[in-house]
């Protein structure tokens, strides 16, 4: 069984499109674990609705461990809530995460709603990347398919990492156990591009380079240095998937 986690708060808009992208999909083993941090809207009933396991959260790193707490599958998958599965999403992520013997895998990202530009700009600065350097210098953002074993060894993510924690899980499960990374290439995660357009596509930009370096030169963050806020975006009218 995998167990699907999903740290949230306040996402009654893009829960649902999450959860249903889940429903459909061609295959049923599987628990969804929400792990929300207060949210004062229809977050938690829409979760109820879809019949999952609601669970108390915290910030993303911590909502991920605590969901990874009650989690029951052999292989879990965290995933933020502004994402949307494709079609056979689920199958082919496992089959190829079995065929290659991976013990963590992460995804490439197609930016919601599609216009070139943002493709573009995803697949030069973030896509490719991730995939030139995923044997070098592991990546695993937005969504991350990891055994639970291996997970619960690395202690899960660090809490006091204030910016791409999990990046820095992933490192860590590299370097601390050998273990066998890869970036899955036989489907992709749809993700809405609402923090690109509520920071702005340069600074945002400029920001995750910075935490880059940051972390190659002198390690992860854990300074508030990048201002790192948890879902402080405003919904914009034209965003649709």
């Amino acid at each position: 069984m995998i167990s699907i986690i999903i740290p949230t708060l306040n996402e009654e808009k893009y829960l649902p499109l999450l959860l249903e992208s889940i429903k459909n999909q061609e295959f049923s083993d599987y628990e969804i674990i929400v792990a929300d941090a207060g949210s004062k809207d229809r977050t938690i009933e829409i979760a109820k609705k879809y019949g999952c396991i609601i669970t108390t959260g915290g910030l993303p790193a911590k909502g991920r461990n605590e969901g990874a707490k009650v989690a029951k599958g052999d292989i879990l998958f965290f995933l933020d809530s502004d994402t949307v599965l494709p079609k056979n999403f689920v199958s082919k992520s496992l089959k190829e995460f079995s065929d290659r013997n991976l013990d963590l895998a992460s995804f490439c990202l197609v930016p919601l709603p599609r216009n070139k530009i943002s493709s573009f700009l995803v697949n030069a600065f973030y896509n490719q990347p991730i995939i030139l350097l995923e044997n070098a210098l592991p990546h695993a953002a937005t969504g991350t398919l990891v055994k639970k074993d291996l997970f619960e060894k690395l202690q899960g993510f660090d809490e006091s990492v204030k910016l791409a924690e999990d990046h820095h899980m992933a490192r860590r499960a590299k370097k601390v156990f050998r273990a066998n990374l890869g970036i899955i290439k036989s489907t992709e995660i749809f993700v809405s591009d609402r923090r690109f357009k509520k920071d702005g596509w340069v600074a945002t930009g400029i920001r995750y380079f910075l935490c880059e370096l940051h972390m190659i030169f002198i390690g992860p963050v854990k300074s508030d240095i990048f201002n790192y806020k948890f879902n402080h975006y405003e919904d914009n009218k034209d965003d649709k998937t």
